[in-house]
């Protein structure tokens, strides 16, 4: 039986490699990362990467790294081609686009800041953080019957350091000044809603470990 040689540097040829092929765009997915293209654009907004990775099957301990891995084009270039054509196809098949889908929450939001809503001008806020994946707020507690006590200028104050925690990349603002913003918003909506019960919750779509 004729044994295959490796070769190494001393003969100046690169070293052979072994296991499964480069992965491309026009790789296969599994079960699994079909599941997680699905729950990803399906409940786009609704949920977080890592709740996604959980629901399509991958364990709890692992779904943050996965969900990292699945998104990121350079590891997983096949997924996210994936997510890019399933999410094309929905908005071919219903008419509704991202862009189209942040644009409607911020009317939304809009809209019930001018009528004085102020706990739904909030939620809609939230939402469109995490639309765009990139909400930091591990847990907060909203109630909603006193946030309407609050002023318009204390909820405007407020929202936009919300929206400040998940700035676009084209602004530079360090993890520092996100944390601060975070925090004091976070405190003037708690502040002003002291004994109130109704509670929600947002996840991050990335923990910090």
């Amino acid at each position: 039986m004729a044994v295959r040689k490796r070769a190494s540097k001393i003969d100046g040829k690169p070293r052979e490699t072994r296991g499964r092929p480069p992965v491309t765009t026009a790789s296969p997915l599994t079960r699994k990362q079909e599941l997680f293209v699905k729950e990803i654009v399906s409940k786009d907004g609704q949920i977080t990467l890592r709740e996604a990775a959980v629901n399509a099957g991958y364990s709890v301990g692992s779904a943050h790294t996965r969900a990292y891995e699945l998104t990121n084009p350079h590891i997983s270039p096949h997924v996210v081609a994936a997510i890019q054509a399933y999410r094309r196809e929905l908005d071919e098949k219903y008419g509704v686009t991202y862009q189209r889908h942040l644009r409607d929450l911020q009317q939304i939001r809009d809209t019930a800041l001018q009528n004085g809503a102020y706990s739904a001008a909030v939620q809609a806020e939230y939402r469109r953080g995490q639309a765009q994946g990139d909400i930091y707020v591990s847990k907060s507690e909203i109630r909603h019957g006193s946030i309407d006590s609050m002023s318009k200028d204390e909820v405007l104050k407020a929202l936009e350091e919300i929206k400040n925690s998940y700035a676009p990349v084209t602004i530079d603002i360090t993890p520092e000044e996100n944390a601060s913003n975070r925090d004091k918003a976070r405190g003037r909506l708690l502040q002003a809603s002291e004994g109130s019960s109704a509670e929600v919750e947002t996840e991050a779509a990335f923990d910090e470990d």
